[in-house]
């Protein structure tokens, strides 16, 4: 892995990290998603507009489809991580998520986009998401309704898998710009919970007056960090990468034992040593 998309790929999982980090501390549903996806296309229209106007992108009828399709994958994600916490555990349904994704999303690019892997990439993979899984909560805690919180932590990991090796294929194969494909996803996003947030006016208005700061933050870093783990994609392989991201559960986790209050900052802290471990391996990959 070069330093260059090591260093993409660790900024993106730090912002994604904060944003996380607000996210959890406002609490909300799909009213949030859908503020936050509306600031976000007004806060990078200028820079999409930008995109049109210097790299004048020549986007066919493929491409629009291909975008449209990741806009639905990314729509799925979210409404079905909002019903998994609802209807399971999220002692199970988190860990499970972040740690079948890049396993998902791995197998993905093997078979389709032609990635290959080796035992060092392997390895390292296994030990960020072994480490994951259980700085997360692992099967330390038994979930109220284990089989809901099994079903909705294993697709809601296919959905990540799926949209990550997707979208790989979308900026780096069809070659869509990685600011476009997010900007026409939160689009998609927005509009698709237009009709959620009519209904829950007053909850958004509500999130604005209290946590306007926090908004805003999320609604900049949110697409930052995938902008950026999308432009890493583009020139370094997703078997690496998927994994070397998710150490912004790690940042979070640890976040929320700091900042948060949530205890267990002993464990977590040897859990990180492993994932720190892990992402050494694939960086020297």
């Amino acid at each position: 892995m070069t330093i260059t998309a090591l260093i993409l790929v660790l900024t993106a999982a730090i912002c994604h990290a904060i944003w996380n980090f607000y996210v959890k501390r406002i609490g909300g549903g799909a009213e949030l998603i859908w503020l936050i996806s509306l600031l976000s296309n007004i806060f990078y229209l200028p820079w999409v507009i930008y995109v049109f106007l210097i790299e004048q992108p020549d986007l066919g009828l493929y491409a629009l489809f291909c975008v449209l399709i990741s806009g639905i994958i990314h729509t799925v994600y979210f409404s079905l991580l909002q019903r998994g916490y609802r209807h399971g555990d999220l002692s199970l349904v988190y860990p499970l998520a972040r740690s079948t994704g890049p396993v998902i999303s791995m197998i993905l690019a093997v078979l389709f986009l032609g990635e290959v892997v080796n035992a060092q990439i392997v390895t390292g993979s296994a030990i960020i998401i072994t480490g994951i899984f259980f700085l997360t909560g692992g099967f330390s805690k038994r979930a109220g309704n284990v089989t809901a919180s099994i079903g909705y932590g294993l697709i809601v990991g296919l959905c990540i898998g799926s949209y990550t090796a997707w979208d790989a294929y979308v900026v780096s194969i069809v070659a869509v710009s990685p600011v476009l494909l997010d900007y026409a996803s939160n689009t998609f996003r927005t509009i698709f919970l237009a009709p959620v947030a009519i209904r829950r006016k007053d909850a958004v208005k509500l999130l604005w007056a209290d946590h306007r700061h926090g908004v805003i933050v999320i609604g900049l870093l949110s697409p930052l960090a995938y902008i950026l783990f999308l432009y890493a994609i583009t020139f370094t392989p997703v078997t690496l990468l998927a994994p070397v991201r998710e150490t912004s559960v790690l940042i979070s986790v640890l976040l929320g034992s700091i900042l948060l209050g949530e205890g267990h900052l002993k464990r977590r802290l040897a859990w990180s040593v492993v994932i720190v471990g892990g992402v050494s391996l694939l960086a020297t990959a």
